[in-house]
């Protein structure tokens, strides 16, 4: 089985963005079939044979770079030594170097790509509502060289609005945290609300100076087929999301 893979639909000729789904991989039961997560249970030699597929396909220039994922705002560089030594606690990378390839992985939460259009300069976020309102946008664009002008986003694979129930405790943090946050979430008949993940990554986005964003309109929950969801499933496999240089701008 061939792996499918979600393509960024973006002006940026001399980046390559893209997103796998869940099919074209040889684990199975709940990681059936593309789980290219090392963390969630599954066999190592399944993500291992699964990892070695995406490098395949992809034809990398390079392994990936993976993070320990921990829904903060951490930002880590892609020569830094602690990737030489594990996998880094951190929920976004930058990288100059155009030999580097940086991974996101996800089961509903939002992976958030950027690149310049005047450098070679990429970076990768992995954005739940956690990390978003914790800051990881304005964290990860200050670590840039780019000004924020130069850059642009693409927001692959994530939950959508009409799944993503949560409570007031959520869209207060959110109201005190950015500007028309409240855009971004419509009530329901349990009394919570649904959060559109989306739109409040676009309004940091937009905050941090990133006026050319694209992407979106899928849904990780509902998408069964396509893709795994934590939310849906609880225990699963993990998509990811990649972006390489193809060389200078």
């Amino acid at each position: 089985m061939s792996l499918e893979l979600i393509a960024a639909e973006w002006p940026a000729t001399h980046v390559v963005a893209c997103s796998t789904t869940r099919t074209g991989g040889v684990s199975d039961g709940v990681y059936a079939s593309l789980n290219l997560g090392a963390h969630v249970g599954d066999r190592k030699e399944a993500v291992a044979e699964n990892r070695r597929r995406l490098v395949a396909c992809c034809d990398l220039p390079s392994e990936p770079l993976w993070l320990n994922q921990v829904h903060g705002s951490y930002v880590i560089y892609s020569g830094a030594p602690a990737f030489r030594e594990t996998t880094p606690n951190a929920d976004a990378i930058v990288s100059r170097d155009g030999r580097d390839v940086l991974g996101i992985l996800t089961a509903d939460c939002l992976p958030i790509m950027l690149c310049s259009t005047s450098r070679s300069e990429i970076a990768a976020m992995h954005c739940g509502w956690r990390s978003l309102s914790a800051g990881i946008v304005a964290e990860t664009i200050n670590s840039m060289a780019s000004d924020p002008s130069e850059l642009l986003a693409w927001l692959g694979p994530a939950i959508s609005q009409p799944a993503f129930e949560v409570g007031d405790e959520v869209r207060d943090i959110f109201l005190a945290g950015i500007e028309n946050a409240a855009t971004c979430f419509e009530p329901n008949d349990n009394g919570r609300w649904q959060a559109d993940l989306y739109g409040l990554a676009s309004l940091y986005l937009a905050a941090a100076g990133v006026e050319r964003a694209y992407g979106g309109g899928h849904c990780t929950y509902t998408d069964e087929e396509r893709f795994f969801s934590h939310r849906r499933d609880g225990q699963c496999g993990r998509l990811a999301t990649l972006i390489w240089s193809r060389g200078s701008p």
